[in-house]
């Protein structure tokens, strides 16, 4: 069996992550299989991926980004007829072509030439035009569509009857939760990790900060983690708001970090103050996955990862005076936290493991199998 795998990114962000997930369940379900990876170009993900494919490509591929949108829709056509030939000849010659994301385009039109063939997977929830655009190429590809989310397959409906279905991200974490370590005496750690952007919100959460009282504030230890794509100007800003807040505020900034785990290590809590609609929420599981309740915006996704009140909690999104005031409960102590990490263990352990992923896609995977 020929499988080819393309992804539009080369970081270690939630896509990335996945994407490395899922081929590796290909891997397992396909162990003899000529498995190409279809990369536009070399990045942090490769090392993951070079164990599980046969070959690792690098290609200019055609993908629909907002940033440099207008010149992908002038001079970038330009590149679309190759682009389109190459993906062509790849479904020729595959029996397999699982795409990651909607914005690889050039596969995504490609492949209505080729029935039965495209698996696409949607980690996303566009907004407004883009969400037209983007849906239509979906349609378009009749490709076997799988949403990460109940929120994903909501946000692009209504789609084709019996072409579609919800696989969890299986999301790998630590053997078992790790013990509670908040003894209300010292400063709450609160983790934010992940891309920096305003999509991502790490302006909301200083805004929220800002607003506490003092005497809640004092009591809060904050560590940002990630960088930005290809945006040193939205870093350097970040660090100048960073550096001009109150004394009050205690906050380190760290880049990226390909392994997180000692951040999860180290936090009480963990804030996801999404402007937008997270298609799933992968911080926000593997927070849950170390016993580190999230604090959540109840949007997309995330409102169907944290079950409020219960493994985390839920604010509105873009409200910093709402997370400001879930921040200062959970500080005062005046909201009671105590059983929130095991409940957030068992909730990933239920739906959000590699294992359960597995059982999800086993059976999507076996159909596709060639018969002797």
């Amino acid at each position: 069996m020929r499988i080819a795998c393309i992804h539009q990114g080369y970081e270690l962000y939630g896509s990335d992550r996945s994407f490395v997930e899922t081929v590796g369940i290909m891997r397992e379900t396909f162990p003899d299989a000529e498995l190409t990876v279809v990369l536009p170009r070399p990045g942090p993900i490769v090392p993951l991926l070079e164990p599980l494919a046969d070959r690792i490509d690098y290609e200019a591929l055609w993908i629909l980004r907002r940033k440099g949108f207008a010149r992908l829709a002038t001079f970038g056509l330009l590149r679309l007829p190759l682009a389109l030939l190459r993906a062509a000849r790849r479904f020729a010659d595959c029996d397999l072509v699982y795409i990651n994301t909607t914005v690889v385009a050039d596969h995504l039109i490609a492949a209505r030439a080729f029935p039965g063939r495209a698996l696409l997977h949607v980690h996303e929830i566009p907004q407004g035009l883009t969400l037209a655009l983007l849906r239509r190429l979906v349609l378009w590809s009749r490709a076997e569509v799988v949403f990460n989310s109940q929120a994903t397959r909501t946000a692009f409906a209504p789609m084709p009857a019996g072409r579609t279905q919800v696989i969890y991200n299986g999301v790998g974490g630590p053997a078992a939760a790790l013990p509670r370590h908040y003894d209300g005496i010292r400063r709450l750690r609160v983790l934010m990790l992940g891309r920096i952007s305003r999509i991502k919100g790490q302006d909301v959460l200083l805004d929220a900060l800002a607003l506490m009282p003092e005497a809640s504030r004092r009591r809060i230890s904050l560590r940002i983690v990630g960088s930005a794509f290809e945006d040193p100007e939205r870093e350097a800003a970040l660090d100048r708001r960073i550096a001009g807040s109150a004394a009050t505020l205690e906050i380190e900034r760290l880049p990226f970090a390909q392994d997180p785990d000692p951040h999860y290590r180290w936090a009480d809590i963990v804030v996801v103050p999404s402007r937008l609609p997270e298609s799933l929420g992968r911080v926000a599981i593997e927070a849950m996955a170390y016993g580190r309740p999230p604090l959540v915006s109840a949007i997309g996704g995330l409102a169907e990862v944290v079950e409020h009140g219960r493994t985390g909690w839920c604010v509105e999104p873009d409200r910093p005076e709402c997370l400001a005031a879930a921040l200062a409960a959970i500080v005062e102590g005046t909201t009671p936290w105590d059983g929130f990490p095991e409940a957030a263990r068992r909730r990933y352990e239920a739906l959000f493991t590699i294992d359960a992923a597995r059982r999800g896609w086993s059976g999507l995977l076996a159909a596709r199998a060639p018969r002797p």
